[in-house]
């Protein structure tokens, strides 16, 4: 509990210098995803133009079907190897911007 006026203003500058960090990290964190999200895009198209151009380069249905087995078992690879790193950046968002208010919170456990 607040004793003092002195001790509700430092409280409110520790809140106030703790979301400005916590908001810092989010940002930033919300980068690095837009630029993997992003990367994993321009990879993703590029691969499948290049199936694309291989499927119309193909001489038999087998080659056929061959091709869209190899580009689809790459392309299922890709995004659970995708969706594995976006959900690592998200449990590092989240921590990230949780470590500015982990000493108020054991302060009010206290």
């Amino acid at each position: 509990m607040v004793q003092s006026a002195e001790e509700l203003q430092q409280l409110s500058k520790d809140n106030i210098e703790n979301a400005l960090k916590s908001f810092s990290l989010l940002s930033k964190s919300a980068q690095a995803i837009a630029v993997e999200v992003a990367d994993y895009s321009k990879s993703s198209f590029e691969q499948g133009t290049a199936a694309l151009e291989k499927l119309l380069g193909a001489k038999t249905i087998d080659q056929a079907v061959e091709i869209q087995q190899s580009y689809l078992k790459s392309a299922y690879e890709g995004a659970v190897a995708q969706a594995t790193k976006l959900g690592e950046l998200y449990t590092e968002l989240a921590k990230e911007t949780y470590k500015p208010f982990e000493s108020a919170f054991s302060k009010v456990a206290r």
